[in-house]
């Protein structure tokens, strides 16, 4: 792949590393490569391995495969991660970091847009990059939802007489402030039957993108799609994604009962993501470090969009953040070579893909999405984005976009280009 400036920002080369940052114009950005675990299940594989751990097995993986980079040369690590509150607190970034080895002086820092944590701590490392404040950056994001704990608020009053309630911080609302409107406080569940609803999406068609999720994805296995960005921990005894099912049928899902509305619900355990552990990361660096490091990178992010929409309906948060991304980038749908749309339910994925008529939905996540591979929320825009620039680099040419919903109302989408 050539580095030839783009038509955003320029290319030109300095001498030395600190030299000519902030010189006035952006830098272009290249994903040089990009790794995940195998995403176990909750309570399965990777239960045992602590998130830190997981974190920074990532990292030292993308230092491995790059033999040519100084480590100390590395600005900043930028991880992602929805929970916080156990073994991840303390900035799991930074932890990992020194968990893996690398040199005492690589800073690190971790960052908080729940599911889409991953993908913003991408976004805001290319434009460290972009901007001079880096020539090297890893970006990426971590989540054990098997071992996400439960807290116990403080009470307001001491030694109360009572008893008091632990709160579960695997998923959802908790601790919710009560001036928080009702409607915007439904279960993640709730808000895809309320998308299901305003476009009238069944549970047919539901199901079917579910069981089209488990092919791909069984198939993408079989076919050695996922040998270049996969890193098993040592660890553990996982090679593949643990929640995919190579047997699913229209007519196994049909059987389940819906999880979230007892009468006339359509959303159900086998037509949304499940819960996972896993971590994702990127390493990102501008002509220098590639220059530095004799690295060949494998796309260059083009631009990227967060946008905000109503909580309930956090669904359809990709809509417009997609086009606004693709808009920054002077590209179109139409000119678009591979998506990944990351898959909190099959209604919320349908919702999106019908407000974007001019997408081909042929191109969008052909070797399956998060309700097969997974959703570890903290890890998964990181993971999307690495599949995009995977694939770019087998192609050998193209623009592809990866985007994804966020509780509580947002989307984030990234275009990358090769």
């Amino acid at each position: 792949m050539t580095t030839e400036s783009s038509t955003h920002g320029s290319t030109e080369s300095v001498a030395g590393r600190d030299s000519g940052r902030l010189a006035g114009r952006l830098r272009d950005v290249y994903v040089v490569d990009a790794v995940r675990t195998p995403i176990g299940k909750y309570g399965g594989a990777l239960s045992g391995v602590r998130p830190d751990d997981l974190a920074a097995h990532v990292v030292k993986a993308l230092v491995d495969r790059a033999p040519g980079l100084d480590p100390a040369l590395i600005d900043d690590v930028y991880l992602g991660n929805a929970n916080g509150a156990g073994e991840e607190n303390r900035d799991v970034a930074r932890m990992a970091v020194l968990l893996a080895g690398l040199p005492v002086t690589v800073p690190g820092v971790t960052v908080n847009r729940l599911c889409g944590s991953g993908m913003e701590a991408v976004i805001q490392a290319a434009r460290a990059v972009a901007l001079g404040d880096a020539s090297v950056a890893i970006a990426g994001g971590v989540e054990s939802m098997s071992r996400a704990p439960w807290v116990l608020p403080k009470p307001e009053r001491a030694f109360p007489a009572g008893p008091q309630t632990l709160h579960s911080t695997t998923l959802g609302w908790r601790l919710t402030n009560p001036r928080m409107p009702e409607e915007w406080t439904v279960a993640l569940g709730e808000g895809a039957e309320l998308i299901a609803d305003r476009y009238g999406i069944t549970r047919v068609q539901q199901d079917a993108y579910a069981v089209a999720s488990h092919e791909k994805a069984a198939r993408a296995w079989k076919d050695g799609a996922f040998d270049a960005e996969v890193v098993p921990y040592a660890g553990a005894a996982l090679q593949r994604d643990e929640c995919i099912r190579t047997d699913t049928s229209p007519e196994a899902l049909a059987a389940l009962r819906p999880v979230f509305r007892k009468d006339g619900g359509t959303v159900t355990a086998g037509n949304s993501s499940p819960l996972n552990d896993g971590a994702a990361a990127l390493l990102l660096m501008d002509e220098q470090g590639l220059r530095a490091s004799g690295c060949e990178p494998l796309a260059r992010i083009r631009s990227s969009a967060v946008t905000g929409i109503e909580p309930q309906y956090f669904g359809l948060g990709p809509v417009a953040a997609a086009e606004r991304a693709l808009e920054k980038a002077g590209r179109s749908f139409g000119e678009l070579h591979t998506v990944e749309l990351n898959e909190a339910f099959a209604a919320q994925a349908l919702g999106c893909l019908g407000g974007w008529p001019g997408l081909d939905p042929g191109i969008v996540n052909p070797h399956g999405g998060a309700i097969a591979l997974g959703h570890p929320l903290g890890a998964s825009g990181a993971r999307i984005a690495g599949a995009v620039a995977h694939r770019l680099a087998a192609a050998g040419s193209g623009t592809g976009l990866a985007t994804l919903c966020i509780g509580v109302g947002q989307g984030l989408a990234v275009v990358l280009e090769r």
